[in-house]
């Protein structure tokens, strides 16, 4: 099975300092969308995997994350393309969950669900922390230019493996090559 996990906010939609808090306030990135599309007609199951800490911070609730995520199904659907999951942590910054990137338990579940091993199964994210989860679970890290990736490309915490992409088109360009 070819599989790809994807963060959700700087690398599917554009990202925001005060969070996505609404569905109106949820809007693509140009070509983003349509690379999904790319990668599910190439055989690609595509899973996100978020933090969401806003839910935990009491800035919105499930139901408007829930609304939010079916906007981007919606929208998906509409230039052909799908998600086969997502998963998210709604904990707060300062929790001591396992499942919030930098910790690997989000991609750990994910592995369990699909019934897959990890490695070198392409993680993208636009921030350190998505490429830190991605690695110690053993994904291969991607990270793209949008969202937070100008400033997440200098860091010195960058793992050695990373590979540079400028968004989620040229990774799925590179992918479906």
């Amino acid at each position: 099975m070819k599989l790809i996990i994807l963060d959700r906010d700087g690398v599917i939609n554009v990202n925001s300092e005060q969070f996505i808090k609404s569905p109106e306030e949820w809007k693509p990135i140009p070509g983003s969308l349509e690379a999904i599309a790319r990668l599910n007609q190439w055989g690609w199951r595509v899973v996100v995997a978020s933090n969401q800490s806003g839910v935990g911070r009491g800035l919105f609730g499930m139901d408007t994350l829930n609304a939010i995520n079916d906007k981007m199904v919606r929208s998906l659907a509409q230039v052909g393309g799908r998600l086969d999951a997502v998963f998210f942590c709604p904990h707060a910054a300062d929790s001591t969950c396992d499942c919030r990137k930098p910790k690997p338990g989000l991609f750990l579940q994910i592995a369990e669900r699909f019934n897959v091993a990890l490695q070198d199964v392409p993680c993208v994210g636009d921030s350190l922390r998505d490429l830190q989860a991605g690695v110690a679970a053993g994904c291969q890290p991607f990270l793209v230019l949008t969202g937070k990736g100008l400033h997440t490309k200098d860091s010195p915490e960058l793992p050695p493996s990373t590979r540079i992409f400028p968004d989620l088109d040229a990774v799925a360009a590179t992918l479906t090559a």
